[in-house]
């Protein structure tokens, strides 16, 4: 296993990729086409596509469905990436995947003068273990983008967007319709696409593309939604409307209204993949989706890991996904003090995302992890500075030593019931944060 990850995790990395479907197409084809063999529900986005991916995966698994479920990037392990029934692919179906694939890799690299990504493989190892196991539905994340990432070589019948925000500039562009386009290429002809609430600007595009390829399309806030939700002890209890009916007394134990969204957005992309989301079909099982929903994990995103003081993991990594978070801590949590220990990547907006959580935090320990592409603490003080002012700022350029430290401040008025600790900024940092504390 170890040595099959060294040599995946020794090609480009996913976030210096080469945009193209050719190498992706070709070793596929070569495999026997692994991705038509299965129907597929792809969900493209900027925030909130792993938690919505794996809330229409445990709903799936509720009603009877064998589910593969592709989603990126990982927490701890590799394997996490490909799941049956939202268990991890185990070390040795992982390896034999690998090799199976391994000699048309080598062919397609031979015929390129850019060899296939980390990405692109994995992408080939989940489409052929979905087709060998089988599963009866696939649901993939895209990885970034969606016209040309990896995972849209196929022709998903149910095509998901979760709301759209700016990221991946040096990639999808500056433009909210820039990002918008890419993310529309999942929408594919006579497919279903169910899109989240979208700026404007986004919706326009999203709606435009459905339009040219005939697709039908159920829009959050209009086709479906969250009729209301009230604060529950770990979580929220939800009432939707869904495209074939009502579902109320839903528990979701995760936090924040943004995941009762995604939970909306799920719903609807079962309900179109299981009947097409006609109204007359009438609801789905309502203790089925119950089961389901209550079930529903979504690790790195508002995970209380510790108490007394408690400490958050959230893995924001842009602005739109720190205000949401900024809001959710407002509306869940009754913190009397809260410090955030932050890190970032290099090409990330981090005056942004300091921005967004400036109003929640009364300091903040900017740290980095230790990913390469981590913009180094000292660089990232400058701009806390600038956001929060000298005095509400620690620099602490080792990870442990920064959640210690930020441990220490959050406990020092005594009140360790209403301290708090918010570790953010990238999906990375929550990673090394999970291990540090003992929870990866």
């Amino acid at each position: 296993m170890a040595v099959v990850e060294r040599d995946i995790l020794a090609r480009t990395p996913e976030h210096d990729i080469t945009p193209s479907l050719d190498r992706i197409r070709e070793l596929l084809d070569l495999l026997g086409s692994p991705q038509d063999s299965v129907p597929v529900i792809h969900v493209a986005g900027t925030n909130g596509k792993t938690s919505t991916t794996r809330m229409i995966d445990a709903l799936l698994c509720e009603f009877g469905l064998r589910s593969g479920r592709f989603t990126s990037p990982h927490l701890h392990s590799v394997r996490e990436r490909i799941t049956f029934d939202g268990v991890p692919i185990d070390p040795e179906r992982f390896v034999a995947t690998y090799d199976d694939i391994a000699p048309y890799v080598g062919l397609v690299d031979s015929r390129h003068e850019v060899p296939l990504s980390f990405f692109e493989v994995l992408t080939a190892m989940g489409y052929a273990a979905f087709a060998e196991a089988p599963v009866d539905v696939a649901v993939v994340e895209i990885g970034m983008g969606g016209s040309w990432d990896a995972t849209n070589v196929a022709d998903a019948r149910i095509a998901v967007v979760t709301p759209i925000a700016i990221d991946h500039v040096h990639f999808l562009g500056s433009t909210i319709e820039e990002i918008a386009a890419e993310k529309a290429g999942i929408i594919k002809s006579d497919s279903y696409g169910v899109l989240s609430q979208q700026p404007l600007a986004a919706a326009e595009v999203l709606m435009r593309r459905s339009v040219e390829v005939g697709a039908i399309v159920a829009r959050e806030g209009l086709e479906y939604g969250v009729r209301s939700r009230t604060l529950a002890v770990g979580g929220q209890v939800l009432a939707l409307r869904g495209l074939a009916g009502e579902y109320d007394e839903v528990f979701l134990p995760l936090m924040g209204a943004h995941q009762a969204q995604n939970a909306a957005t799920a719903l609807a992309a079962v309900e179109a993949f299981l009947g097409g989301g006609h109204a007359e079909r009438g609801p789905l099982e309502i203790d089925a989706v119950r089961a389901a929903f209550v079930g529903v994990t979504s690790p790195g995103r508002l995970e209380v890991v510790r108490r007394s003081p408690t400490v958050v993991l959230d893995a924001a990594h842009n602005p739109a996904g720190a205000l949401v978070t900024a809001e959710a801590i407002r509306e869940f949590f009754d913190f009397t003090k809260l410090v955030g220990v932050f890190a970032a990547m290099a090409d990330k907006d981090v005056r942004g995302m300091l921005e967004a959580l400036e109003p929640v935090l009364a300091e903040v320990v900017v740290t980095q992890s230790a990913s390469p592409r981590a913009m180094p603490a000292d660089e990232l003080a400058t701009v806390a500075v600038e956001v929060f002012g000298r005095d509400r700022v620690e620099v602490t350029p080792r990870l442990d030593d920064a959640l210690d430290n930020a441990v220490a401040l959050a406990e020092e008025d005594g009140d360790l019931a209403g301290a708090g600790v918010l570790v953010t900024g990238s999906i990375l940092t929550v990673a090394e944060a999970r291990t540090l504390l003992g929870a990866g």
